[in-house]
């Protein structure tokens, strides 16, 4: 079915539910941010691809919001499709909250999936529309109602990541979280987010394409955890794709169970609540938990709504988590550091009519340099490479209809990371492939200002992201300049490449609780950017590992550690625009990279590497 197409059908499912305005979001029943295909309605309905957004559909009107990384794709994407684009935070334009609230009155009902609305979400639109006599339904999958040929549920074998790389047990862990339940006088803790649960029980899986989770709930209680789960992921082992089966001391079940870890059917959540006993305190999170979970709670039960014990413990990395991460990086690095050789290489009497390299090409060719590392498991999200104008697209991903040949100028922005036992990666390059104009050259030299400034920062403890990010925005906005992102985010330790609470943002998020302090052992990205649509896209970012440094009678100052290790493309860079102590920053974070690429690299490659981070 064409879109069109698609909308009708959902139209007329609507009219026959009497419902007046449908809202499908991106999330999944965990409420995540990346989802398997079973749950791309939104890019079912709407031909919509990016990971944030939500659609609207009325009996009049099909609107989609979105944020500033995906407005030159979404405008693409919808062009002709009869939805229009709501450039959210723009000027004149309305929230959904802002738009329901004009468009909806007494007696109309907004429908929506609410196993994938959050809580709070949906409570706040409960409570907008009551005072104008609408009312809110959530218990209608209307998109799925038409989606004929939908995918299944993904179910994929559960794994155990070992000691060895996490540094604590999932006992050990299980009893953290106790003391929290304890603290807030309550029996019972409602887990929903998949890297949440994941951490908490040191288990992986595939169940979302590069976010190594998989598909479940978890209650924790007094004196057991109930995992609902899928079955027929727990068969095997659950040894690690890179242990032998027989080395594995019996079946996973059986380990779990030594943990008092009771496996039940996924689906059972909601019908185990309504035996909750009555007047127990549970302990869940509104800003994760979704709405069906909230509701299906008997009012008789107390509810502590507040962020989970597990989203902080699981952002502050244990020394043994640091120093995976460390290794991680090296082998990532290596990898990344040898397709720089390659792509440098490649570009020299480049001709792009007989011999073309394309953007799908140059991202195979990395992962292929990945795949050479040692507990490397894939990618830890999809490969953005886009050259030229393409990476003015703050998200691009190329397809074969979008893939287009590399050209012997410009730039040519790889972002990417890596799934490793070690931990997880995720770096950005610039890559210089030919000459540049004096404005390409002036705007890489501030977005790298920017990202040195940033990872130079020395702060006192009690500092939240809110904190730095006007350190890597100042070089563009002294000239007024800016771009349509935050600066940086939380990264999970062989999980999720987006994790909270941790991350650099001036802008406060909806529905996001006080941003968090900023704690040793978290993993943050740094990395701004400039985009100028139609020409060019620049973005620099590193992963940084947060540091205690020193303290006096002033308190307690923290520091940040590079953890990625690959040149920056001095090509690109204008030095006159940067101070001595800028200068000095890059130098010195080249002689680092020299320092722990070098011995993995001989001949050519090592050559190169040394005239790459030369001193400038």
């Amino acid at each position: 079915m064409t879109v069109e197409e698609k909308l009708s059908a959902l139209r007329a499912r609507m009219k026959e539910e009497g419902v007046d305005a449908f809202l499908v979001p991106t999330e999944d029943f965990h409420c995540s941010e990346y989802v398997g295909d079973y749950f791309k309605c939104r890019t079912y309905l709407t031909g919509f691809t990016g990971s944030a957004g939500t659609a609207l559909v009325t009996d009049q009107e099909a609107l989609l919001w979105t944020d500033g990384r995906y407005f030159i794709q979404a405008a693409q994407q919808l062009e002709g499709s009869g939805i229009s684009l709501m450039k959210m935070g723009e000027p004149g334009v309305p929230t959904i909250e802002e738009y329901l609230s004009e468009h909806l009155g007494k007696d109309q009902v907004l429908s929506f999936d609410g196993r994938c609305m959050t809580a709070g979400k949906g409570e706040r639109l409960s409570r907008l529309l009551a005072p104008k006599g609408a009312s809110v339904r959530a218990d209608l999958d209307l998109v799925g109602d038409i989606w004929t040929d939908r995918p299944a549920l993904s179910c994929t074998p559960v794994w155990e990541l070992g000691t060895e790389y996490t540094g604590l047990s999932r006992a050990e862990k299980i009893r953290m979280i106790r003391d929290e339940m304890k603290k807030n006088r309550c029996g019972f803790h409602i887990m929903t987010a998949l890297d949440d649960i994941a951490w908490l029980l040191n288990l992986r899986g595939d169940d979302i394409p590069c976010n190594p989770v998989f598909m479940s709930y978890a209650v924790v209680t007094e004196d057991e955890v109930l995992l609902f789960s899928q079955e027929e992921a727990f068969k095997g082992t659950g040894a690690d794709p890179f242990t032998d089966p027989s080395d594995c001391a019996g079946l996973l079940t059986d380990r779990l169970a030594e943990d008092h870890v009771r496996l039940l059917p996924y689906g059972d959540l909601y019908s185990w609540l309504k035996t909750l006993p009555e007047k127990s305190r549970v302990l869940l999170d509104s800003t994760s938990v979704n709405y069906t979970i909230w509701t299906s709670i008997p009012k008789t039960i107390v509810k502590v709504d507040k962020t989970g014990p597990a989203l902080l413990s699981k952002a502050v990395k244990t020394p043994v988590e640091m120093e995976n991460m460390k290794a991680a990086h090296i082998r990532d690095g290596v990898a990344v550091t040898r397709f720089m050789y390659w792509l440098k290489k490649r570009m020299e009497n480049y001709d792009a009519e007989k011999n073309p390299e394309t953007e799908i090409s140059t991202a195979e060719k990395l992962e292929s340099f990945r795949k050479m590392q040692p507990h490397y498991m894939g990618p830890s999200f999809d490969t953005i490479s886009s050259w030229g104008y393409h990476a003015a697209i703050v998200h691009y991903s190329a397809t074969e209809e979008t893939d287009i040949p590399l050209q012997s100028h410009s730039f040519l922005l790889v972002d990417s990371g890596g799934q490793y036992l070690e931990g997880t990666t995720d770096i950005t390059r610039t890559f210089v492939l030919g000459a540049l104009t004096r404005e390409e050259k002036e705007y890489f030299t501030r977005v790298l200002r920017g990202h040195l400034n940033l990872a130079d920062c020395r702060f006192k403890y009690g500092c939240t992201g809110t904190a730095f990010d006007y350190v890597a925005r100042r070089p563009l906005w002294e000239i007024g300049k800016d771009y349509n992102h935050g600066t940086g985010h939380g990264v999970g330790f062989c999980l999720n490449v987006h994790e909270g609470p941790n991350s650099f943002s001036y802008k406060s998020m909806q529905g996001r609780r006080t941003p968090a302090v900023f704690e040793e052992g978290m993993v943050t990205s740094d990395e701004p950017g400039f985009y100028l649509e139609g020409k060019f896209g620049i973005r620099h970012e590193n992963l940084l590992l947060c540091r205690n440094d020193y303290e006096n009678e002033y308190g307690r100052f923290m520091k940040f550690e590079y953890l990625t290790m690959v040149p920056f493309d001095l090509d690109g860079l204008l030095p006159e625009l940067m101070t001595e102590y800028e200068i000095g920053l890059l130098n010195s974070y080249h002689a680092m990279v020299y320092e722990k690429i070098s011995p993995w690299l001989e001949g050519d490659e090592l050559e190169w590497l040394k005239y790459a981070t030369r001193a400038i």
